[in-house]
């Protein structure tokens, strides 16, 4: 098996036979099958499917479902089975959904077994016998075809006219020449005597040498990594943290109160339902129902931009992206090969050239490429005045091909080909006025220069030359191809996309650093980003990168926006690197090479005419190829992230400011400031009160920067803004007792009014980081909130509250109840500035995770 880095071949063909221990007729049936044994079946993907128990018990694992589990069985306990039967429903819907998501990466591997071969040519006891592809082993020779897919890696042994597309390994759309002989390349996209499993061959014939079967393939090590584990995404991190800050919180209140009960009262059944209570209390038992609908009105709306969301957690995941790395085929360019011109031996543009270039692509027999293809969709020249009377069809000795063409008793050879062979065979050259001139040493260098300095701009080139033939010739032979007039150069580009620029613009902007991922070459990727006028810093190569450690690849990438030359490992290396660092990183592309990046990235993009591996791969679809339809994903993302935080902020501060309003009441009280079923009604009617929170709009603010999820912010915006409810709980405490005298049924009854009263009305204080009078709320959240809200006061206020121990308040008591909480609306608007007080967006600052 070949190291990776290493020359593809160096040795000379027989050297070559020896190490595999093979020999031109191939392999005999017995060393085949001992081979089979030693190397395995010749299968790139191998499923690594754990079972469906592990994958519930990773889920039950986490802390917020393990809370969420323990509070419905808490309610079922109490008799509480509407919030049982709620929270249930709501976990395991949650569980499935995300145990259908994990099928992504299976479904990418059998996408994978789609894109290999099925049978094959191969040397067998000296005969070429058709084999399954699985049976294959190194040392094997095996003949392809055009239309054939490459079976596994392999050496040119003898090509004829072998013409291989290895766009899904390199993303390149150009057609590669293979042909035999020693080769010192250490990548693929120079390594011309090499062939690539589950690339294919698209002209010519070509025999070839097994060297790597199975997973020792570089097509083998992709699926591999397709299967691997990756770090938690963004999202997947947040959800992690918030269960871990709501079952601190929630040991620290229960403990309390039954450290005080017991103190007080001993430790009797009801304090214990009630410390048990406040444990439910604080569990955001909607959060995955309000997630999950916040997340797919998301996805709807994003489909609306022709975004399609496969793994629905990669909503948050895209707004919270700081880091988007692209491949440069498809996205910042058009993805197809494009006659954009043709010059002289100035430079200048020539319709001259253009025309003869047209003349050979026209009448040329033999193979046809993508740059023929190219030729006659370009804007039209006209040749139907010309007749072909013979031709020279293109072969890979000459790398060139001639045609004979006639009009009005003239006759024409017109001959394209590599530039440098082109030039070879030229004694004169055009001149812009259409006279011929010799070509001299200095005027053939300059010319060469020319044809490097257009390489160097990312064009592909053809030469292009003539001379005149004797009207009496109707043949021509290889010998005619000699003292040539050269006449110029056709340019063929795979063009950028217009909207590029505006797009990249749009991101960076908004807080996205687009890094450049590409195979190709450090001259051409630096002209793009010239040509599109791209922010770009420093610039790496694959040669770099296979020299730095993960540390410092890590250390550097982190400043590096342009990536040339780099293999398919090496660009999960450059994300997993990003991703230590503490970013959260996108990565589009539409390639099998582009699927371990897709794979490992917090948030996998691909685009609609991706392959099918790429976009099994991908979290996010994009149904047109251009990054300002992402850009557009990003804004979504954002305001999808900033309405499951309302929830966030909004349930953990009043449900915490609830529960400490109680466990300090139960200090000082004779009896519960409210009975166990009150605690969980008022929790219940308060997460009713927010399902409307998916509709809501979001701040400018709140899409202006990357987003993601901030445990300190959330704490702190609980210590601040449930404090100030419980100060305000324990003021109408002391009136109730103190100025009212209140008995205990009249206290649950009117603190019950006062806080559901002002936990849902502060919804639409804290919903906004601006006034709130200036940000309206969604329809939808004000019917859902006022809804809730009206259905509380009918219970606590009306004979229905008999059955859960509420009685009628006087008057009064409803007026004090009313002033006290329009003082903590307005004090709440007050302090909403500090406790949302958002901390400064620096790239790199959050915490590292293993990638």
């Amino acid at each position: 098996m070949r190291d990776a880095g290493a020359p593809f071949w160096t040795e000379r063909e027989e050297d070559l036979f020896a190490a595999l221990g093979s020999a031109p007729n191939g392999l005999t049936s017995g060393e085949a099958r001992e081979r089979l044994v030693r190397y395995g079946a010749n299968a790139t993907a191998v499923s690594l499917q754990r079972s469906l128990l592990a994958k519930l018990g990773k889920r039950l694992a986490e802390p917020l479902i393990a809370i969420l589990l323990i509070a419905a069985g808490v309610s079922g306990a109490t008799g509480d089975w509407q919030s049982f039967a709620i929270i249930t429903i709501i976990v395991l819907a949650s569980i499935v959904l995300d145990l259908l998501q994990e099928r992504k990466a299976e479904a990418a591997v059998e996408a994978l077994k789609h894109s290999v071969a099925v049978m094959a040519s191969v040397r067998r006891d000296g005969s070429l016998v058709d084999l399954p592809v699985h049976d294959i082993v190194p040392g094997d020779v095996v003949a392809l075809r055009g239309g054939d897919l490459v079976p596994a890696d392999g050496i040119v042994l003898i090509s004829h006219g072998a013409l291989c597309d290895e766009s899904l390994l390199t993303g390149e759309p150009y057609p590669v020449e293979k042909r035999p002989g020693p080769c010192t390349a250490n990548e693929p996209t120079d390594a011309f005597s090499a062939v690539f499993a589950g690339t294919s061959l698209v002209g010519g014939e070509a025999t070839i040498m097994v060297v790597a079967t199975g997973g020792g393939t570089r097509f083998g090590g992709i699926a591999a990594s397709l299967q691997s584990r990756v770090a938690p995404t963004a999202f997947e991190r947040g959800l992690h943290a918030l269960g871990a800050l709501i079952m601190r919180l929630t040991g620290f209140l229960v403990l309390f109160v039954l450290l005080t009960q017991l103190v007080r009262h001993g430790l009797t059944l009801e304090s214990f339902l009630f410390a048990v209570a406040l444990a439910v209390g604080l569990t955001p038992e909607l959060l995955p129902m309000i997630t999950t609908v916040t997340l797919s009105r998301g996805a709807v709306r994003m489909a609306a931009r022709k975004v399609v969301v496969k793994r629905l957690s990669a909503i948050h995941d895209l707004g919270a992206m700081d880091i988007l790395c692209t491949d440069k085929t498809g996205t910042l360019t058009e993805a197809k090969i494009v006659h954009v011109g043709s010059f002289d031996s100035d430079g200048a543009p020539a319709s001259h050239v253009a025309e003869l270039v047209r003349l050979n692509s026209r009448f040329a027999s033999g193979l046809r490429s993508t740059l023929d293809d190219a030729i006659l969709a370009a804007a039209p020249a006209t040749v139907d005045d010309w007749a072909h009377v013979d031709d020279l069809p293109f072969d890979f000795e000459r790398r060139r091909s001639s045609v004979l063409v006639a009009r009005s008793g003239e006759r024409l050879m017109v001959t394209k080909g590599a530039p440098e062979g082109v030039l070879a065979l030229c004694t004169q050259v055009e001149a812009s006025d259409g006279t011929t001139a010799p070509l001299d040493a200095a005027r053939r260098a300059a010319i060469v220069a020319l044809i490097d300095a257009r390489g160097r701009e990312g064009m592909r080139l053809l030469g292009v030359a003539w001379r005149r033939i004797p009207a009496e010739r109707g043949t021509i032979a290889i010998d005619d191809e000699a003292d040539l007039v050269f006449a110029g150069c056709a340019a063929f580009l795979d063009p950028p996309k217009a909207s590029a620029t505006e797009a990249v613009a749009r991101l960076h902007k908004a807080g996205v650093r687009v890094k450049i991922i590409s195979g190709d070459a450090e001259p051409v990727v630096r002209h793009l980003v010239e040509t599109l006028a791209l922010p770009a810093r420093r610039l790496m190569t694959g040669a770099d990168i296979a020299n730095l450690s993960d540390a410092t690849l890590a250390a550097r990438a982190v400043d590096t926006d342009l990536f040339v030359r780099v293999s398919p490992d090496q660009k999960s290396r450059i994300v997993r690197a990003l991703r230590r660092r503490g970013h959260t990183v996108g990565f589009i592309g539409d390639g099998i090479n582009d699927a371990p990046a897709i794979h490992v990235a917090d948030v996998g993009l691909s685009v609609d005419g991706g392959t099918d591996v790429a976009r099994e791969a991908a979290d996010i679809i994009l149904l047109a190829p251009d990054l300002g339809v992402l850009a557009d994903g990003v804004a979504e993302g954002r305001r999808t992230y900033a309405n499951i935080m309302k929830y966030v902020r909004m349930g953990t501060s009043s449900n915490f400011g609830n529960m400490l309003s109680m466990a300090l009441a139960s200090l000082v009280l004779p009896f519960l400031p409210l009975a166990p079923l009150q605690v969980l009604l008022n929790n219940l009617l308060y997460d009713l009160s927010e399902i409307g929170i998916p509709f809501d709009s979001a701040d400018a603010q709140e899409l202006a920067k990357p987003r993601s999820w901030d445990m300190g912010a959330v704490l702190r915006f609980t210590l601040v803004m449930g404090p100030l409810s419980s100060l305000f709980d324990l003021a109408t405490f002391a009136l109730l007792r103190l100025g009212f005298g209140a008995e205990v049924a009249a206290f649950q009854t009117a603190w019950f009014v006062e806080s559901i009263v002002t936990q849902i009305l502060v919804i639409f204080v804290i919903r906004t980081t601006q006034p709130a009078w200036k940000s309206r709320p969604h329809p939808v959240l004000v019917a859902s909130s006022l809804t809730a809200l009206a259905a509380a006061l009918l219970l606590a206020l009306t004979p229905l509250g008999a059955i859960v121990g509420f009685v009628a308040l006087p008057p009064a008591i409803l007026v004090a109840i009313a002033c006290v909480s329009l003082l903590y609306l307005a004090a709440a608007e007050m302090l909403k500035p500090l406790a949302m007080r958002a901390a400064p967006h620096r790239q790199g600052r959050r915490r590292s995770w293993p990638a």
